[in-house]
């Protein structure tokens, strides 16, 4: 492709998505789950004509409609994440449904639609498969049980590499360290280039942890000398709203008792789950064990980012000796940031170099881009240089293994 047009930017190059998603397959949970498994992992069942999965014995309302037919539109929130200027009701942008659309669930399809948006390459990440974990936290066997029949369905229906433009990143856990490291091993056979976790802390079986407790560095140390990238992406990471909302991954629209839309905190939740994540991950130094380790954040958002990076460092400073060199240095050294598509993506370049900086479209879920590049627009004040980067070269560089 050549001479694309995108408005105020014109591209002569295919770009890099590193936030593509599916919708999963009925049975992506349960066709290589052993049945005896069931009760504690992902079941189905009926609720007044509708289907819900029962996760862990309990039924999941995370998602209005868990098979995904119909589904909302690509980019159905657009307009109220760019600030709502007709001043609709969140749910009035979700009134519009369709049948599920192939590419939504069939990687030969999908390669079809990336041609025709533009796409070189896509790192496609899960939508149930992110949200599952905390609701089996208090079950860690459960939890790997889960994660690996889910990955074998992965594997079996896009494959990590598919036509080397489609990456399908493997969902992994620490919740048992030996069972993690080992899922890492048998993702990295199978080719994967990038892996996926939740930011939030581990639950195991003696209780929570920093996800950079020397318990995991099995895990780490593998992840470091195969040079995989490490993607943590939001998804139920548990994070509390303390009493001052209502909990649950779905709480984040809440309503009156008159059904009118009412705003919370819930909202902000996200960014706060990747602020606690990342920065527990610099305060416990897990870069300077492990120098060759790459992390991106996707789908966390950034507007922290300014925060986290002033904190590390009045961190270091009160600090004296404790980081062997400076946090911050170390920090923009390993990670990378794929902003919210409404972020100021000239302020995250500022703070950590445009060669940090990943584009990604969320597409095709409701609050992304309803096609991928219309996020062009908002690098139309980069240089080419750094458009490129941002679109194409740094995910480019991340999706290649670089081991030791």
């Amino acid at each position: 492709m050549t001479g694309r047009s995108l408005g105020p930017v014109d591209l002569d190059y295919d770009a890099f998505d590193a936030d593509n998603h599916y919708y999963e397959a009925l049975d992506a949970f349960t066709r290589h789950l052993d049945p005896a498994w069931g009760p504690r992992t992902v079941q189905w069942c009926e609720i007044e004509g509708r289907k819900y999965h029962v996760v862990g014995g309990r039924v999941s309302r995370a998602v209005t409609n868990p098979t995904f037919d119909p589904v909302a539109p690509a980019g159905a929130m657009h307009d109220y994440f760019r600030g709502n200027p007709e001043g609709k009701l969140p749910m009035e942008f979700l009134r519009e449904r369709e049948p599920i659309r192939p590419e939504y669930r069939d990687r030969v399809a999908r390669l079809a639609v990336m041609d025709e948006h533009g796409l070189e390459a896509v790192w496609l990440f899960p939508t149930l498969g992110m949200l599952y974990e905390e609701l089996l936290k208090h079950d860690p066997p459960a939890v790997m049980t889960m994660v690996r029949a889910f990955n074998r369905w992965l594997d079996e229906d896009w494959g990590f590499a598919f036509e080397g433009r489609i990456f399908a990143a493997p969902y992994l856990s620490l919740a048992v360290p030996d069972e993690a490291e080992a899922e890492l091993a048998w993702a990295l056979d199978r080719g994967a280039r990038v892996v996926v976790m939740r930011p939030a802390a581990v639950h195991t079986a003696t209780g929570p942890f920093s996800p950079a407790d020397p318990m995991f560095d099995g895990f780490w140390r593998l992840a470091n000398d195969a040079g995989v990238t490490v993607v943590v992406h939001a998804g139920d990471s548990g994070h509390s709203s303390n009493g001052y909302a209502e909990e649950g991954f779905s709480a984040q629209f809440s309503t009156t008792s008159t059904g009118q839309f009412r705003p919370t905190i819930k909202s902000f939740n996200i960014e706060r789950a990747a602020y606690d994540f990342l920065m527990t991950i610099a305060l416990d130094k897990l870069f300077d064990r492990f120098p060759n380790l790459r992390l991106a954040s996707v789908e966390n958002g950034s507007e922290f980012l300014g925060d986290l990076l002033k904190k590390l460092r009045s961190t270091a400073n009160k600090t004296p000796g404790y980081f062997p060199e400076d946090p911050v240095a170390t920090f923009r050294e390993h990670v990378w940031i794929n902003p919210f598509w409404e972020d100021d993506v000239h302020e995250v370049a500022g703070l950590m170099g445009a060669d940090r900086v990943i584009f990604g479209s969320d597409w095709p879920h409701i609050e992304g881009m309803p096609r991928p590049l219309d996020y062009a627009v908002e690098l139309k004040a980069f240089t080419d240089e750094e458009r490129r980067l941002i679109l194409r070269d740094n995910t480019r560089a991340l999706n290649e293994r670089r081991p030791t």
